[in-house]
């Protein structure tokens, strides 16, 4: 876990005074730098007796009797004015005045005998650190009342944007070789963190949960262990993932285009791009990885589970394809394939027999894929597609002329996708550069399983395939908490409290993920987070990684300018604003984006980095659609709603953001606008 600031950052509160914006500082601040005097106060004006005179100056000596006289003529004048009696009840003893002593006007208390009266000579800086009071004569009363210097209007504007950015790696943190903590957990049974193992199994509230007038405690969370849940229940023996190729081979595969073949011009069909590519990774996994069981799975008018040896191959058509279950059912009964050492010929064989012809069943064979896939935890199944599924069950065909159906297809790839995540599955949907498929609508697929989403040129297929296989599962079943003190709480979550819940499910090597929190006004000076990894590991063992950690708090905003961290503040906009906009929150996901810009060209102005001027240039090309063009991407609004949907290219490119990490957050998303632009969005 990591923060993008080495601070928590709360925003200076603005109370209105006087029909101005006057900025108040935070409770959970230090004191502010307070300008000391130099030279003591001068002690206390004396009376200064009359001498009698003659009678003929009664008059005169009435108008005089008493007076006051001044080292400095300024104060007797300003002395004159009414001052209200100061209070020093609250004082410490040492500070108190003598007993028949007055408290010297506030114009007495920054004028001394001093015969230079610049503000060099007047007032000296002095550490933030110190106490108030420190250093201080208790003899001298008016230095007891400190006047700050006049703050900084910059430094106490609020930040645009949100620095209060938490960085997850979940690749690298369920990766890593960790003991067992072999203490008994023990957790809050109001808001679930794990607390230290000096308190009892459970307790009622907590330092996240209690109000924040009643917390008087530091942290009780747990700063890192890592629980076995089941630790009595029977592991599985870890089986081989299985590797499925679901191939369209629909009418529309046969569709050609021009190459270059040698010094010749030859035309190549879309599906024979496809056997290409399959058969040169069969080739290599062969080499390099035999063992792995690698299937294959056709669809056109019908889906054909190819077989092997004495295991033939299993066709569903017709009927068969309309109803979930029963596909649902015959695909539990088909044989796992064998590994690829053994299948390598019979499945190159079935690849190079393959021809196009007929309509386009993807949303029975994805479920019949799936289904087989789902045995084994970490599969993978890859769907490489030229056009829309047209059959009865997942018909993405039907956008313009029938709602209901629309709506009925939408909620099977939710659902195919959710089954998918549960089981291990991971989905990834490819189709051919220069076609339609309704990837915002099977991009849900993929988006729920962490598969990707990809527009291929046919010559790059082979290279597409490749990155998919290699991108290995490291854990499934992934759900990943922050619990925040109140009242802090999420930002960009489905509730807006102080605990966040989300399901991952299958987790890759590179994954990362982010979230946003807003710090709103507390007694502490610091705050801590804790974080809470559940994950399933390949042998069915159930795991709960945890972690708390504290940080500082401030409101000074050149203090947060100097700590925040570039790369994470980026990735978490990118995420956060494609995670809007695949939702058909456009103008939210802008304006998200516009925000944490505006912070990120604070950063480079007050660092004046070139390296990350360069940086933050790159990836402002990345963002530009959301930034500039995002309507440019869209179709026009569905029957289903008022909102518009996503052309292909702009779901290839948001959903590839929306699961980017630090280092393809400008690599990857720069491939799909390429395509965008291509497309003309």
């Amino acid at each position: 876990m990591e923060f993008a600031c080495d601070y928590v950052y709360v925003p200076p509160l603005v109370v209105p005074k006087d029909n101005q914006q006057v900025f108040k500082r935070s409770a959970l601040l230090p004191p502010v730098n307070w300008t000391r005097p130099l030279r003591a106060p001068p002690p206390p004006p004396v009376e200064v007796k009359v001498s009698k005179k003659p009678e003929k100056s009664k008059a005169k000596e009435r108008a005089v009797s008493k007076s006051i006289f001044y080292d400095n003529a300024d104060v007797g004048e300003k002395s004159k004015q009414i001052t209200p009696t100061r209070k020093t009840a609250l004082l410490p003893p040492h500070l108190r005045p003598a007993a028949g002593s007055r408290s010297p006007s506030p114009s007495e208390r920054h004028l001394y005998d001093n015969e230079d009266d610049s503000e060099s000579s007047r007032y000296a800086d002095s550490s933030p650190s110190a106490p108030e009071g420190a250093g201080l004569d208790g003899n001298s009363p008016g230095l007891a009342i400190l006047t700050p210097p006049p703050a900084s209007t910059e430094n106490n504007d609020s930040l645009p944007g949100n620095p209060n950015v938490i960085l997850v790696s979940l690749g690298k943190l369920l990766s890593e070789k960790v003991e067992h903590t072999q203490e008994k957990l023990r957790s809050c049974t109001q808001c679930g963190s794990v607390l230290e193992s000096i308190y009892d199994n459970v307790m009622n509230s907590c330092y996240f949960c209690e109000p924040p007038e009643q917390r008087s405690t530091p942290s009780t969370g747990l700063q890192h262990g890592l629980f076995l849940l089941n630790p009595a229940d029977k592991l599985q023996s870890a089986s081989q993932p299985l590797l499925i190729f679901c191939i369209d081979i629909s009418a529309s595969m046969s569709i050609t285009s021009q190459v270059l073949g040698g010094e010749e011009c030859i035309h190549r069909s879309r599906l024979e791009f496809v056997q290409e590519a399959v058969l040169l990774c069969v080739n290599k996994l062969r080499k390099q990885q035999s063992d792995t069981p690698v299937g294959l799975i056709t669809f056109n008018y019908e889906v054909t589970v190819h077989g092997y040896g004495d295991f033939p191959s299993n066709v569903l058509s017709g009927d068969d394809l309309m109803d979930s279950e029963h596909l649902k059912a015959a695909a539990s009964l088909f044989t796992t394939p064998p590994p690829l050492s053994y299948t390598k010929n019979f499945l190159e064989q079935q690849v190079k027999e393959l021809s196009a012809v007929g309509t386009t069943a993807l949303g029975p064979a994805a479920l019949v894929a799936i289904t087989m896939a789902s045995r084994h935890p970490g599969s993978k199944v890859i769907i490489c597609t030229d056009g829309k599924a047209n059959t009865t069950l997942g018909n993405l065909e039907v956008d313009d002329n029938d709602a209901r159906a629309l709506l009925s297809s939408t909620i099977f790839y939710q659902e195919l996708g959710e089954d998918a995540a549960n089981q291990g599955v991971t989905v990834s949907v490819l189709s051919i550069e220069g076609t339609e498929c309704r990837l915002d609508e099977l991009g849900r697929l993929a988006d729920r399983t962490g598969g990707k989403v990809v527009i291929t040129n046919p010559k790059m297929l082979q290279s597409e395939f490749e990155q998919i296989i290699e991108n290995t599962t490291i854990a499934t079943k992934c759900t990943v908490t922050l619990i925040l003190p109140k009242p802090m709480r999420m930002r960009g979550e489905k509730e807006a409290a102080h605990k966040a819940l989300r399901n991952v499910g299958n987790v890759h090597p590179e994954e990362e993920i982010t979230f946003q929190f807003v710090a709103s006004e507390t007694e502490a000076s610091s705050v801590s987070v804790q974080l809470q990894l559940q994950y399933t590991q390949k042998n069915g063992q159930m795991m709960l990684r945890v972690f708390t950690m504290t940080r500082r708090v401030t409101s000074e905003r050149l203090v947060v300018l100097s700590s925040l961290s570039l790369p994470i503040i980026q990735l978490n906009s990118s995420q956060a604003s494609a995670a809007l906009a695949v939702r058909g929150r456009f103008l939210d996901a802008r304006r998200e984006s516009e925000q944490q810009k505006k912070l990120i060209e604070k950063v480079i102005e007050h660092n004046r980095s070139a390296e990350d001027r360069q940086t933050y240039k790159e990836w402002v090309s990345t963002m530009e659609p959301i930034y500039n063009n995002i309507h440019n991407f869209t179709r026009a609004k569905s029957v289903v709603s008022d909102s518009q949907s996503l052309t292909d290219a702009g779901a290839a490119l948001l959903y590839t953001m929306k699961q980017s990490n630090r280092k393809t957050v400008m690599i990857k998303n720069d491939q799909n606008l390429r395509f965008l632009k291509q497309s003309k969005y």
